[in-house]
């Protein structure tokens, strides 16, 4: 059974930063894509970063490049987001997901279905 379990939210200032964590359980990394989305109540859903997890190709929404880094810890199962510079506009809730196919880092932003989801975690950025 997959299971993604997403933690290190909260209430940050703008301008500071926070690290997501995703403990993931189910399924082998290097066959796989994982990503971080967000979406706010009322607004499409938005992929932020996905990761291929046979050599670490990435994809960034335009919004977060050069803030966001995404990475993995094959060893403990983990994915992380860091993230710097947070703005107002950062706000939302984030959730981790997974795809059995791990070309499917790069359809990141383009709406494409994950297979599995986690519970999302709450970023709040304040000014």
């Amino acid at each position: 059974e997959v299971q993604l379990q997403a933690s290190g939210g909260g209430l940050v200032q703008a301008g500071g930063s926070l690290r997501l964590s995703c403990a993931a359980s189910g399924f082998t990394f290097d066959d796989a894509a994982i990503g971080w989305f967000r979406q706010a109540p009322g607004k499409e859903r938005e992929g932020v970063s996905c990761i291929r997890g046979s050599d670490g190709s990435t994809y960034y929404a335009d919004s977060v490049k050069a803030r966001f880094t995404i990475s993995y810890d094959n060893a403990q199962n983990m994915v992380y987001l860091q993230m710097n510079s947070l703005k107002l506009e950062d706000t939302d809730v984030y959730y981790c997901a997974a795809d059995r196919v791990s070309g499917a880092y790069d359809y990141c932003g383009l709406g494409y279905e994950y297979d599995y989801w986690g519970q999302g975690t709450q970023v709040t950025v304040s000014s």
